[in-house]
This record gives C-alpha cells, structure tokens and sequence, in this order.
C-alpha cells in the first residue's frame, strides 16, 4: 500500500518582536520530521526560545536546486517538514519557491501558516493607499540599474514597496526622487516590531534630507513604501512652476543636469520633465 505523503507546512515567523509567533505555529514547528530554513543556526535559536528541539536543515539560494529533490522524495514518503525563513513569511525576497512547486507538482500538500510579514506590517502603518499595491523587493544594488527600475515604475499607479538595508536606503531614497519626483509621497518603516521600531513618513524629497542628517535611518532592517502615480502627486501648480523652471535652467545648465534639478524643485516626475525638455529643443538629455 503506498504511503500518504505528508505535509509542507510554510510558516511564517517573527520579524522582530517573538511573541508574534502563533501557537499554531509553535505546535507545527514541534511536531514536523524536519524544519527547513535558511540559516539553521538563526532558526535553531528561535526554536530554542520556544523550548523546541527540532531536527534542521538549510535551504537557501545556492543550494535549493540540488537539495529540494530529496526533500520532495521524503514528503511524498510520509513526512511531514516545516518551510521557514531567517523572519516574516517564507518566499518573500526569499528562497523556497522551487521547493514549494515541486511538492505540489509530487502530490504533496502544501499549507500555510500565516503570522508575520514585514510587507504587511509595513503596509498597515504607512497610511498611504492599501486597496493595490506593487511589491518590488529589493532593488538592484548598483546604481544604474536601480534607476532603469525605477524609471520603468515611474506611472505606477499603486503603492510601490521596497526591501532595503539601512546602509543603502539612501542612494534608494535619491534615485527615486530623481526617477519619481521630489513630491512623492513616500514612508521608511525600520525595524518593525522590534525595540527600535521607527516609522518615517514625508515627501521623498524631505526623506533625502532625512536620511542624509540622521545616522538611525540607515541602521537595521527597511521598508521603503512610495506613493503611486496619480494626477495629484504633480499638480497643475507643480507643472506651472515646472514650465518657468526649465527653460531658465536650460539656459544655464546641460540639460541632463536642468532636467534633474528641475524634477527635484518642482516635483514632476523626471520622465515627464524629460520630455518637456525635449519639447523646448534640448539636445543630450540623459
């Protein structure tokens, strides 16, 4: 008689605060053959806190094609695993997902167990529109690419979010002012649920300043939410002084740099700025 497969369970755990994890979760966590998580000696930690021994192992970005075949086998053998990540709920910005297809493609069933989430969490607090939004994770690193990402979201519509570390949200920060315009609304959630948790809210402009004179923003775990497109976030008296700005700068600047600096003062978006320039006869816009 062939055995009945057992479960994956992908449970979600704390972000920061441990009194965030379920007893659901804590009572699949005991009981499963095995966890399944990306740093066994962070994840041994928290089952510890929980007075929970368990048997571990990794799974990560390097390794999840080679490893997952044989935790599929032994799923649809009979045993019963928990998918967890280093915090929040698995497979977001994390590894798993070629784990989680491959189950259910086996036959295997795969459950969730809902908790934390620093998407959500963050989404909840910044008190900008909720009903849609895009999540981007993390952006590339270097600069040039961040901007190329950025500029292809720029008439988004819904409520943009971002994965960042501290140490890089300020280059983020720029670049977005730069490709969305300084009068986006935008919010930094830092460290939430955990003792230093901050929530920043602003124009993406002010957020700049922000992150430049305070040495906290750029510490710890962020979310970066910006507002979507819409036709508020660069009104009419937004593109009025937009139209008396370029062409002066134009006069006295190149124009990539009368096209940067016109978006930041007036809070146009670039691309809209861009093609103004362009309109006036501006040549070598950047």
């Amino acid at each position: 008689m062939a055995k009945t497969p057992g479960t994956l369970w992908v449970v979600a755990t704390p972000i920061g605060n441990l009194e965030d994890l379920s007893p659901r979760a804590q009572r699949i966590l005991g009981e499963v053959a095995l966890v399944i998580c990306e740093d066994t000696r962070h994840s041994g930690r928290l089952l510890a806190a929980f007075g929970i021994r368990q048997r571990l192992a990794s799974l990560h970005e390097h390794n999840e094609a080679r490893v997952a075949p044989g935790l599929v086998e032994r799923l649809a053998a009979g045993e019963s695993m928990a998918l967890v990540s280093d915090a929040g709920t698995p497979l977001l910005s994390d590894p798993g997902y070629r784990l989680v297809r491959a189950a259910a493609e086996a036959g295997v069933t795969v459950s969730p167990v809902p908790g934390p989430s620093a998407l959500l969490a963050a989404l909840s607090v910044a008190g900008l529109a909720t009903d849609r939004f895009a999540f981007e994770g993390f952006l590339p690193a270097k600069s040039g690419a961040r901007r190329a990402r950025l500029q292809a979201l720029a008439e988004e519509s819904r409520t943009l979010v971002f994965f960042e570390a501290g140490n890089r949200v300020g280059a983020l920060l720029q670049d977005a002012v730069e490709c969305l315009g300084a009068g986006r609304e935008g919010v930094l959630a830092r460290e939430l649920t955990k003792l230093h948790e901050q929530v920043y809210r602003g124009r993406l402009a002010q957020l700049v300043e922000l992150a430049g004179s305070d040495p906290d923003v750029s510490r710890g775990e962020m979310v970066v939410l910006v507002a979507g497109r819409a036709d508020a976030q660069a009104g009419d008296g937004d593109r009025a002084l937009l139209q008396q700005l370029l062409p002066a700068l134009l006069e006295e600047l190149p124009p990539s740099r009368a096209v940067k600096l016109a978006a930041r003062l007036s809070g146009v978006p670039r691309r809209e700025v861009y093609e103004l320039a362009l309109s006036l006869g501006a040549s070598g816009v950047q």
